[in-house]
This record gives C-alpha cells, structure tokens and sequence, in this order.
C-alpha cells in the first residue's frame, strides 16, 4: 500500500512539474519584444556616444548597420499588422539606409543622421503602440 501511495504521489508530482515546465518554455520572450529591445539598445548606444561626444566612424558604422538588420526583421515580428504599419517600417528602413550612406564620422554628423531614424521611430510608437 505504502509503493502504491508513493507512486502515485510521484506521478503527481511530475505532472505538475511537467505542466509548470511547459508553460515556462511556452512564454519566452515574444520575438516582437527582442526585435525592439535590441533596436532600443543600438540607438541608445549611439545617443549616449553622441552625448558623451566619442563618435568613432567604425562604432557608428556597426550599430547602423546592426539597426539595420533589426529592422528588415520589423515586418516578421509584427504579422497581421495593418498597410500603414508596413509603410511606417519602410520610412525606418530608408532613414536608416541614408544614415549609413552618410558615413557620420563625427558626432554632429551622427546625430544628424539620427534625426530621421528618431522621427521614424516616434511616428511609428506614436500610432502604434
């Protein structure tokens, strides 16, 4: 009887701990939310640059394109979304595409080639966040 209780105890409990693992891996972090947090991390590496005034071409040059990156993958993280989302991710994509051409190599130069990708930014926030 003892075997048989102790059994049956074991096997509720590793259902529960199964059910609770579950659930863990299901949450994650939603690939939407990682796309923006790495975004968020490169402007903000390039803003305090520009207030700290060490604006070297290279580092520039690697955040850009790694904003870049982050942004062809806008469309993926946000499926379903309505036409003026898609238009608002294309006007990122060319403020981006011209802060790269521009090849900032000083901080006034980078912090005008932020403006538009801010402006990109905040437009998009304001309507759809």
């Amino acid at each position: 009887m003892r075997a048989l209780l102790l059994i049956v105890l074991g096997l509720a409990i590793g259902a529960m701990g199964a059910t609770f693992a579950i659930s863990a891996l299901r949450q994650g972090t939603p690939y939407h939310s990682g796309v923006m947090a790495v975004m968020q991390h490169h402007v903000g590496a390039l803003r305090a640059n520009v207030r700290a005034n060490q604006c070297e071409a290279k580092a520039s040059a690697a955040h850009l394109q790694r904003l870049r990156q982050e942004a062809g993958d806008i469309g993926e993280a946000f499926t379903g979304m309505e036409t003026g989302f898609d238009q608002a991710a294309g006007r990122l994509t060319s403020a981006l595409d011209g802060a790269i051409a521009a090849h900032p190599a000083t901080c006034e130069a980078l912090a005008a080639a932020l403006k538009p990708v801010g402006e990109a930014c905040s437009a998009c926030h304001q309507q759809y966040r």
